[in-house]
């Protein structure tokens, strides 16, 4: 919900404020109030004086309570269309149930709003404030619109003047049976609602229609007698039994009831009061929302909730309308100064006054002139602008939402419009999750690399077989509905590549579903002597923390396998790599023994007595398994070459290494703190038994001294296994990106 021209306050602050916001609020919240409990009460003949003092009596109730406990300042919480849509059909029902039982009927009815109350207790302490709201817009749209369809269908024989027993449809198309001074005041109160807007803001719509309304009933009533009589006139709210004795006589009569209840009552009201819950919550934090606009405030929605219930629950109790938090009281409460939640407080204290002290005067309100403002209402409740979607085939199954939905709340009741909305809410997510890409990205081994150095001639191998390799990344959710679109963009990748890849890093969700054909995928692997493994698991996966054990659990790893998960991309990759290298006869993979200094190509060709002095000033420096080289932050310049076995380089973070290289057999590391002398840039481990000849730059200086050609020889080796590096990570760097 959102409003065109956000309302200035006025220049007013403090208690100053809050009495003109709260009094200009009551002008908006009282007449809507009594007209919301008229078209509830009077449709199952209890009489439009017993639905004005239930309109009233919540609005009291919800005024004064649901502001103080809320969260939400400035905001008024009166009784609201949604709700008089979902108590009027649930009384209809129950009047056809128990009919002439009118104590089975309150009964029931208070109970209704006693468990919505209750259940919106529950969201609140439970915090649900925030779930609540992702309901899909289609849904909430079709609903409102629902509404404000059956809200207008409802108000229909109060504003053409119907005679009690006649039906809808036979009374609408029959003029003979409509009646001049309901439509004369009716048209009226319409009238001057929907032009107040261009004669002036300062008075709210409502007011001025109800103006009119009662100012075209007085000009009638000096042509027709009988309208300036109150027993027995139809046109009217007529008295409220306002009194003290009568209310608290109604009070003790309603407590009494309790003592009738059965079981059956109980199961009769659990939909109603669940679909009460959730259009009064929705309502409260859609206002909520505009207020936060409007103001730059933030509300708590499970506080409001709570507050919300409290609230409902004491005017269920007392025999008053339910409600929730209204746009239309509530932007004239902020517009005309309000600033804190006394305002909303002065609101629901105006109208205990008007209770206590006017009931003469509300028994006088033309029952036409409510039923023309309701008319108005429901009007702006219907979203017209959804019709524009059906225009658009991106948007042509939301229209199609919002369409079976007001159908099914005017052609059924909205009690199973709300289910129709849940189911179609469930189908809205299914099938946007559906058409969103699973596979976010697919690279191949002569792509991207793993972050262990190898030798040119394994690179070679590499780029020539690496495409035996695929890495699938994996996003969002993986469940029933995305595993045929998983299959279809996997199926050639299935039958031709070596090893797959599954990173899941991205994904949030996996289902049973999708892991039988995760496990399908990989026994049609298996069978042709490929492999599948997976990477970068998330922390969390269908709210495990042990995603390795869930995902053992559900069948898409093997207990058995030994190499089926690893931490990260690279470790994935490289024992491919290792894999590959292994089949094709590598240099790497079929290399055994030491090394000789002479054997690294930096030092290859040199005379022995160069070798010889080289010998003297390397040392050579055995590290277990495991076992750290340097730490991030040690000085040192030396510089290492493996002569067997292997160094991961990696970069403390968040507790756990990133990878970003691992070194093998005649690869060297170390040189940035060789060339310039400063501390270490990251961290060394050996990954197995390793051993290294060290070499530090004040005896590479001594040896380079007594022989320039082999100092000018290691630095051209550097310069180009650096520039080879850089050329190989602007590659794969360039391949993330475009892929």
């Amino acid at each position: 919900m959102t409003s065109n021209a956000a309302p200035r306050e006025a220049p007013r602050s403090g208690l100053v404020g809050d009495i003109w916001g709260g009094l200009a609020s009551t002008l908006v919240a009282l007449p809507a109030s009594i007209a919301f409990g008229i078209a509830v009460f009077t449709p199952v003949g209890q009489g439009p004086g017993v639905g004005a003092l239930a309109g009233l009596l919540g609005a009291v109730a919800l005024g004064t309570i649901a502001p103080i406990l809320g969260g939400t300042p400035r905001l008024v919480s009166a009784p609201c269309a949604p709700a008089v849509a979902v108590m009027s059909a649930f009384a209809i029902q129950a009047a056809h149930r128990y009919p002439g039982d009118p104590a089975r009927l309150l009964l029931q009815m208070t109970l209704v709003g006693l468990l919505a109350a209750a259940l919106q207790l529950a969201l609140g302490l439970a915090r649900a404030g925030t779930i609540i709201k992702y309901i899909p817009y289609p849904v909430v749209t079709g609903y409102l619109s629902g509404v404000g369809v059956v809200i207008f269908l409802k108000q229909l024989p109060a504003l053409l003047g119907l005679p009690k027993g006649i039906t809808l449809g036979h009374g609408v198309f029959d003029p003979h049976h409509w009646s001049k001074p309901s439509l004369v005041v009716g048209f009226a109160t319409i009238g001057a609602m929907v032009a107040a807007p261009k004669i002036t803001k300062a008075i709210p719509p409502a007011i001025i229609g109800l103006l009119g309304g009662i100012l075209a009933y007085v000009a009638l009533s000096f042509v027709v007698p009988s309208m300036r009589v109150l027993a027995g006139n139809e046109l009217v709210i007529g008295p409220l039994a306002g009194g003290g004795a009568s209310f608290f006589a109604g009070l003790a009569a309603r407590l009494k009831s309790f003592g009738g209840l059965h079981f059956v009552d109980l199961v009769q009201v659990v939909g109603p009061a669940t679909t009460l819950a959730v259009v009064l919550s929705l309502d409260t934090l859609k206002t909520c929302v505009v207020v936060d606009a409007v103001t730059g405030s933030r509300h708590d929605s499970n506080r409001e909730l709570f507050g919300q219930g409290v609230a409902n629950a004491v005017s269920a109790a007392i025999g008053g309308m339910p409600g929730a938090g209204t746009s239309g009281a509530t932007l004239v409460n902020v517009a005309s100064g309000g600033t804190t939640r006394w305002s909303a407080v002065i609101e629901g204290g105006a109208v205990l006054f008007a209770y206590l002290a006017l009931a003469k005067v509300v028994a006088w309100a033309p029952l036409a002139a409510l039923a023309g403002i309701l008319v108005v209402v429901a009007f702006k409740m219907f979203d017209f602008a959804a019709f524009a979607w059906a225009k658009r085939s991106s948007t042509a199954f939301d229209f199609a939402v919002v369409l079976a939905v007001i159908t099914v709340a005017v052609g059924v009741d909205l009690i199973t419009a709300s289910a129709v909305g849940v189911a179609l809410s469930i189908l809205l997510f299914i099938r946007n999750e559906s058409k969103a890409p699973v596979i976010r990205r697919k690279l191949y081994g002569n792509q991207v690399f793993s972050k262990r150095r190898r030798l040119p001639a394994d690179m070679a191998i590499l780029t020539e077989h690496g495409g035996e390799t695929v890495v699938v990344e994996l996003q969002g959710s993986l469940f029933f509905g995305t595993t045929d679109q998983l299959r279809n963009e996997l199926q050639e990748d299935l039958g031709t590549r070596r090893t797959v890849i599954f990173d899941l890093r991205r994904v949030d969700a996996l289902d049973l579903t999708a892991a039988h054909i995760l496990e399908q995928m990989q026994t049609q692997l298996n069978d042709r002597g490929a492999k599948a493994v997976f990477c970068n698991l998330p922390r969390f996966l269908a709210g495990y923390a042990d995603v390795p054990a869930y995902l053992r659990e559900v069948g898409v790893i093997d207990a058995d396998e030994p190499h089926a998960i690893f931490d990260q991309l690279s470790d994935a990759l490289a024992w491919a790599e290792d894999r590959l290298l292994a089949e094709k006869g590598s240099s790497e993979a079929s290399a055994e023994g030491e090394l000789d200094i002479v054997d690294l190509e930096m030092f290859s060709g040199r005379k022995k007595e160069t070798v010889a002095e080289l010998r003297a000033a390397v040392e050579v420096r055995r590290v277990a398994a495991n076992a750290r080289v340097f730490a991030k932050g040690d000085h040192g310049d030396e510089i290492f070459f493996i002569r067997s076995g292997t160094v991961r380089i990696s970069l403390p973070i968040e507790g756990k290494g990133l990878h970003i290289a691992s070194f093998g057999r005649g690869d060297f590391f170390g040189e940035i703190a060789f060339l310039d002398g400063a501390s270490r840039t990251a961290d060394a481990f050996a990954e197995c038994d390793t051993e290294l000849f060290v070499l530090s730059r004040k005896a590479f200086d001594a040896v380079a001294g007594a022989h320039p050609r082999l100092g000018q020889s290691v630095f051209n080796g550097l310069a180009r296994a650096l520039a080879l590096r850089l050329r190989r990570a602007d590659g794969e760097l360039s391949t993330l990106e475009e892929a």
